[in-house]
Order: C-alpha cells, then structure tokens, then sequence
C-alpha cells in the first residue's frame, strides 16, 4: 500500500502540517513550524515541493525509494520529475572576489570514466569553477585558468598536488603567482616508494625525512629540514647514483630504484614546497578538496547505476546546491 502524500509547507519545507479550513473549495493546510497557511492547488506550490525533493536527493543520503516513502509519489514518478530538472542544470558563474584570492586545484575520477577537475578559492572557502571531463589535461586547464583571469579575478597563488598537467598549465598560464606543492601529497607518495619498512640506512633516513615535512610550519623548521636533506644526499650519494645492477638479491634492487624515485621527487618538488612559510595565507595542501571529494563520492554512491550524462548532470546539480548554500551562509 502507497504511501499517504504529505504535504508540505512552500515556506520553510516542514512536514508537520495540519488541515485547517477550506478556501474557495479548497484545502487548506496551517504548518505547525511556521504558522502560514496554505493551500494544495497551486502550481508554483506543487513545482517547489517537487525541486525541494529533488534538491534532497542530490545533496541528503536520501534514494529515490526513501523520497516515495516520504512524499507518497511513486519512484517512477519522482525519477521522470528528477530527469527534467537533471537536464536543466544552472549555468554556473565565477564569483568575483575584489582581493586577491589563493587557489587550489585538483582532480578527481567517477566511475563512468568522468573527470572533475576543481578550482577552489581558499579565501572564502568555496569552488570558483570547475571543468568536467574525461582527463586532466594542460590545454583546457590552461583555458578554465585564462577564463578565470578575465572575469577579473586576482589570482595571488596556487596550490597543486604532483600531477604533471596541472604543474604545467599553471606556469604556462600563471608564471607570475606562487606556486604551492602539496606537501601532504610529497609526503604520501615518498613513504609509499619506501614502503613503511625499509631494509638499508640511506631508505630509513629518507623515510624519517620524508614523515617530518607536514609537520614544518616556520622558516627556522623548514631551514632545518632542508639541511638535513642535503646532509643526506651528501652521506648517500654513490647509493642514489649508482646504476641498477648488479645486485644481490631482488629486494636490494627494487629498494633502490624506490629510493632514488622519492630522492628525485623530494627534489624536484623543493623550490615550491616551502612556499607557504614566506606566505602564509597559503594553503599547504589540497587537503580541503580532498575532503569535498570524499563528500561528493559517498552521496553518488548512494545512487548507483547513473548513465554517464546523469553522472556529469547530478555533479554540476551538486556543486551549484553546495555553492548556493555557501553564498547564503556568508551573505
């Protein structure tokens, strides 16, 4: 048996509401939350209702049977309403901020072989633009970052991880801004070539090194570090240069080739590690974005099955809800 169809108030969305009366040979319902009154005939009523299903299942852990369960409609219904307003998705519009502003770039894969590339304003705290696509590549990040520039925005720096598109796009397109490397990323991804265990000393030094650079946070730490960096390359060298073989065994041979991967990692990535001790509004990693991300994945999972249109329809639907949310806070 279907659910009882609820009413609820185009006022504030509450669903405790009550008959009170009738008007013109209608319905009318009071809401306990916000006290107005309302009746159930009107059109523009009935269409808010429905965005206001739909908005929860883009952004609430909410499937579409769980929203049938609630509103009464049937799923078949609400899935024909939530397609049309898919398809209608917003135009999205860079907010242009008067002070410059720290940016953070980053990217992500859906299932359906989607790519979200992100551009996040650290300033206040909220995606500036982004881009959908099927690869991370320099050209169109190139472009988003020239579109972001002429709609008068004051990019002052940018913070990237290791991908090699987006290092390359921001100093073609940005070669005047700082330029910020992930430092949680460098940190991530050394330890992992050392594996948490590593057998020689020069590894063991490296990995210690390595664990201790998202704990830097002044110039007198950060001197330090870098150091003790150069005192190891000193000590290590004929290890790092040495050719591959002959060795012993196996495991002395893939060791090495781990560590002189994260020695020439640490060593690329050191004139824009540091960057944020002489600035420190700059953000030190993509740790904010990684967190939006991880927010983003969980609520499509819920929804399993999306083609890949409704896939790149549901993320633009997303990002326009959580921005308009942001702006409504801060306002």
């Amino acid at each position: 048996m279907a659910a009882p169809k609820r009413k609820r108030c185009p006022h504030c969305g509450y669903l405790e509401t009550i008959k009170w009366g009738r008007q013109r040979g209608h319905q009318r319902y009071k809401c306990k939350n916000c006290g107005i009154c309302f009746t159930s005939r009107r059109k523009d009523v009935s269409s808010a209702n429905r965005f206001i299903w739909f908005k929860w299942w883009i952004l609430r852990k909410q499937t579409i049977a769980e929203i049938s369960q609630m509103s009464g409609h049937s799923s078949r219904q609400l899935s024909r309403w939530f397609d049309t307003y898919l398809r209608s998705y917003p135009v999205w519009k860079i907010f242009n901020c008067e002070e410059g502003i720290n940016l953070s770039i980053d990217g992500t894969w859906f299932p359906n072989k989607v790519c979200l590339v992100v551009y996040r304003d650290e300033t206040i705290k909220t995606t500036l633009f982004y881009r959908i696509t099927d690869d991370e590549r320099a050209c169109e990040i190139v472009e988003d970052l020239n579109t972001i520039k002429y709609s008068g925005v004051n990019i002052k720096s940018v913070t990237t991880d290791g991908s090699p598109a987006i290092i390359q796009a921001v100093e073609e397109a940005c070669p005047d801004v700082v330029r910020q490397r992930c430092v949680a990323h460098i940190q991530r991804e050394c330890q992992s070539w050392i594996t948490r265990f590593p057998h020689s000393t020069a590894a063991k030094e490296l990995r210690r090194l390595a664990g201790r650079i998202c704990t830097i946070r002044n110039h007198t730490q950060r001197d330090e570090w870098i150091a003790h960096f150069k005192e190891w390359y000193a000590t290590h060298r004929h290890y790092v240069t040495r050719k591959s073989g002959p060795f012993t065994s196996g495991i002395e041979w893939k060791e090495h080739r781990m560590v002189c991967k994260a020695y020439t990692h640490l060593r690329r990535a050191l004139p824009n590690m540091f960057q944020f001790v002489e600035h420190p509004d700059v953000p030190r990693t993509t740790a904010a974005l990684e967190s939006f991300f991880g927010q983003l994945k969980e609520n499509i999972s819920l929804h399993r099955g999306l083609s890949k249109r409704h896939c790149e329809e549901y993320v633009r639907w997303y990002l326009h809800f959580r921005h308009q949310t942001h702006i409504e806070k801060h306002k």
